[in-house]
């Protein structure tokens, strides 16, 4: 298999703190494989980074296999990059060319404090889940579940939205900075379900308002989250949220 190598310009957002102004910094990458994954490319930066005594440049990772949502970067002004239904760790450098500049920064929201550098700190998704994303143990012992019957549409769906991996990519897409799309994913899973039923008022009310204190904005029906959405999460997950939540209001 032949090789192509390139060489890449990247502007990366440097920041020590959530205190700090932060600023672009310039860095020039030269023999990038175009079989390097997005993060491999980072991690030849920062290599060299700390072998000429500067501090590497924190991101933030775990599966590198699009799975926990981690990888979150804001890439030439979108979330994840240019490749459609892809997290930033799945992102290749074949996707780039010979001397391109690449800019690189964090999710912007007040509801994610920068960390350092890439890194933000997105304990507000936590806190929503913590506030009603889960069926209680309240609702009675748990019962074998083959004994629940569900309709295979209804079981699609509510896998569908349940693939939300919370990486924050719709609010950093988002001009308002809404979290609707996550809470509306993690709403649509357990509200779609019998096992959902009991606690679907109190859960929806709960997680939207936990939402709303978190300081993400309100959503304007833009839809650059599903545009962004790394799984292909759909908006109608906003819509059945709103439904559920004006009712539960009565």
């Amino acid at each position: 298999m032949s090789t192509s190598l390139m060489t890449i310009h990247l502007k990366i957002w440097r920041q020590k703190n959530a205190e700090d102004k932060g600023g672009f910094h310039d860095y020039t990458l030269d023999n990038v494989n175009e079989h390097m994954s997005f993060l491999e490319m980072l991690d030849v930066l920062n290599e060299k980074l700390i072998m000429e005594g500067i501090d590497p440049v924190e991101f933030d990772y775990d599966c590198r296999e699009g799975i926990c949502g981690s990888c979150n970067l804001v890439i030439n002004g979108r979330a994840h990059g240019p490749k459609h239904k892809t997290a930033a760790c799945q992102l290749h450098m074949r996707n780039y060319n010979d001397g391109d500049t690449i800019v690189i920064e964090p999710p912007r929201a007040a509801a994610f404090p920068v960390i350092k550098d890439l890194v933000v700190d997105r304990s507000a998704f936590d806190r929503i889940i913590e506030a009603g994303g889960y069926v209680s143990v309240n609702t009675g012992q748990a019962p074998e579940a083959n004994l629940i019957p569900v309709k295979k549409k209804v079981a699609d769906e509510a896998f569908d939205y349940a693939t939300c991996i919370g990486c924050g990519a719709c609010v950093a897409a988002c001009p308002n900075s809404s979290a609707s799309l996550f809470t509306g994913a993690k709403l649509a899973h357990l509200n779609s379900l019998p096992q959902g039923q009991t606690e679907r008022e109190e859960r929806t009310l709960a997680m939207v308002e936990q939402m709303e204190k978190e300081g993400f904005g309100d959503c304007s029906n833009f839809a650059e989250c599903e545009a962004v959405c790394p799984v292909g999460i759909s908006i109608s997950a906003i819509a059945q949220m709103r439904r559920d939540y004006m009712k539960a209001l009565v």
